[in-house]
């Protein structure tokens, strides 16, 4: 019998503590939008906003329409109830990424 030593490879021995990937207080996202102009800004952060409340009905957000805001990109914060909805969220909006 021959025996083998204990071999490291890319995918083998490889941990992650939960706690690194979602820590607490961690349940802001900022989204960037790139868009011609602020109305089609508006229009795609909706996209964004409809997808986080399906996660969190009651997601807050700092976007005031009626203000004067940069659109260039547009950035707005998402401020979820937990860490864990913040994570759901990102993972996916990726499919309104263009």
């Amino acid at each position: 019998m021959s025996q083998e030593e204990y071999q490291v490879c890319d995918a083998c021995g490889v941990t992650a503590e939960m706690g690194f990937v979602i820590s607490e207080g961690d349940d802001v996202a900022e989204v960037s939008i790139f868009a011609s102009d602020k109305d089609a800004a508006i229009a795609e952060f909706k996209n964004y906003l409809a997808l986080a409340k399906e996660v969190n009905e009651n997601v807050l957000h700092d976007l005031n329409e009626c203000a004067d805001v940069s659109f260039d990109p547009l950035t707005v914060r998402l401020k979820f109830e937990c860490s864990a909805e913040k994570l759901i969220f990102e993972l996916r909006s990726r499919s309104l990424a263009k």
